[in-house]
């Protein structure tokens, strides 16, 4: 009897012993794991389950909630993708795993992020460490993320194809000023990093989208000609497209604030063509034959040489045009015409019209004069004639077209907006337009532009004018096929040394 009593208590003993035991165990056993905990809350957080991130933290701060939904509200979060790394442990109670992150902003689009998730035992059980870097990396120290607009008032200009500018296009001077007429206000977006203390750090940018507006300049021309007077200082060529006006090439590298649409320059040669013009309209053939001496003296006046003094005797009104005969001209023009007349003519070919180009602009002067002295000089472009080059490209282009345009750089609609009007198209006398083309193409087939190398289907006229400081100033204008234009070099000496090599590469560029 006393021995299975004696058993008795050694069981409950044991009992007793291995319920304390098994106490002790099961009150020593950490709940779930680092690896289950870490995969349940990138779970909630790619579902957006804030509530269910929050259990899995130790110790959420209050507005835990809040703050990632403000996060996403705020920035305009569309989408977040999670990219987790392999588990790390840092020690028996502590891990950590590396992620990837992508917000995608309805704004500014993807926002790509590095992360880390810390992980520890707490409370007999795997808790996610959160910090406010949990979110973003960045936001510690008290930073804070902000999504703000950016407005601008701009506007940009594109080619008549719709492409940006070329580069060193030499256009910017005029395309510049034109800005503040057409820029409207646009919104674009940043995402600022705000950190106290500290400047704001922009992190992601939209800037806003410029309006944009379509030039005349086509891609094309505006290159070849900007290329055409790369190493040439002082410099400027004007082209013209000759049935609708437009200018599709307009690169200017004069120095000095001088510009190729508003100051006006002596002409030399190039002014002939007017000269021409009002000889054959006052009834010289152009295959009349006329002296070119090498000098000649206005009876009572002045004498006018040619350069050179060359001495060409006996030729056609069109060779003498081709050879640039100052004096065929002083002497025909002298006998046959008054300053009225040609300051009439010059007129019909643009000299003292409004030129309507969105840019402002101006053609030049041909002052009608007194003086028999001025009068022979202005007949070969010297004396009182002034002209931009824009002017002379206008004029080339009506030769070929048969019709005067005022020159634009923008359509007809934005050159009312800035202008206020718009020019009517000019058609001129076709007699005389037939006239100057055979005389411009005589030029460069046997006269002062000839072997120089222009393509085929060229006409010009060059033009080397003396001025009072400094060397001469060299022009050729011509065209081909629908393109007219005018090469103008300040103080470049001769029209062939000078312009007519510019016109070469530009052409040849095309």
């Amino acid at each position: 009897m006393r021995r299975r009593k004696l058993i008795v208590l050694v069981v409950a003993v044991a009992a007793i012993v291995g319920a304390g035991a098994f106490a002790v165990f099961a009150a020593d056993r950490v709940k779930g794991s680092a690896a289950g905990t870490a995969a349940a809350y990138f779970a909630a957080w790619r579902k957006g389950d804030v509530l269910g991130m929050e259990r899995l933290v130790h110790q959420p701060p209050a507005d835990f909630v809040t703050r990632h939904r403000a996060l996403s509200e705020e920035l305009h979060v569309e989408s977040l993708a999670l990219t987790p790394g392999p588990l790390r442990r840092t020690g028996e109670e502590s891990a950590e795993v590396p992620f990837a992150g992508v917000r995608r902003l309805a704004e500014l689009g993807a926002w790509p992020f590095d992360g880390t998730l810390r992980l520890a035992v707490r409370d007999r059980a795997w808790k996610v460490l959160w910090t406010p870097e949990t979110l973003h990396p960045l936001l510690k120290d008290g930073a804070r993320l902000e999504l703000g607009e950016i407005e601008t008032t701009s506007a940009e200009f594109v080619t008549s194809e719709g492409d940006r500018i070329p580069h060193d296009s030499y256009a910017d001077a005029y395309l510049d000023p034109l800005k503040p007429e057409f820029a409207e206000a646009h919104t674009g977006w940043q995402l600022l990093l705000k950190t106290p203390g500290q400047p704001d750090r922009s992190l992601l940018s939209k800037q806003p989208a410029a309006n944009v507006e379509r030039t005349t300049l086509s891609r094309s021309v505006q290159a070849a000609a900007a290329r055409a007077l790369d190493a040439v200082d002082d410099s400027t060529i004007v082209v013209v497209r000759p049935s609708t006006g437009e200018i599709l090439g307009l690169a200017d590298r004069l120095k000095d604030n001088y510009s190729a649409v508003r100051d006006v320059f002596p002409p030399g040669s190039i002014f002939k063509t007017v000269t021409a013009a009002a000889l054959v309209q006052h009834g010289l053939d152009p295959q009349a034959e006329v002296p070119c001496p090498g000098s000649y003296t206005v009876p009572g006046f002045r004498t006018i040489r040619n350069d050179g003094e060359v001495d060409r005797g006996i030729i056609t009104f069109t060779d003498a045009f081709a050879h640039s005969c100052n004096t065929t001209f002083v002497e025909q023009a002298t006998n046959r015409l008054t300053s009225a007349a040609l300051a009439e003519t010059a007129a019909a070919w643009g000299f003292g019209r409004q030129m309507v180009t969105g840019i402002g602009g101006s053609c030049g002067t041909v002052p009608a004069t007194d003086s028999v002295d001025t009068f022979a000089e202005d007949v070969i472009g010297q004396g009182e004639v002034v002209t931009t080059p824009l002017c002379m490209a206008a004029l080339a282009a009506a030769v070929e077209n048969g019709t005067w345009r005022s020159p634009r750089l923008l359509s007809k609609e934005q050159v009312r907006r800035v202008d206020g009007v718009t020019s009517e198209d000019v058609r001129m006398d076709q007699r005389v337009v037939q006239a100057l083309r055979d005389m411009m193409a005589a030029v460069v087939d046997h006269g002062t532009a000839s072997g120089m190398g222009l393509p085929a289907g060229v006409a010009g006229k060059t033009g080397t004018a003396e001025t009072p400081d400094g060397r001469p100033h060299a022009w050729f204008i011509g065209y081909r096929d629908d393109l007219a234009f005018c090469v103008f070099v300040r103080h470049g000496g001769s029209g062939r040394g000078a312009a007519v090599p510019i016109a070469v590469r530009f052409l040849n560029g095309l």
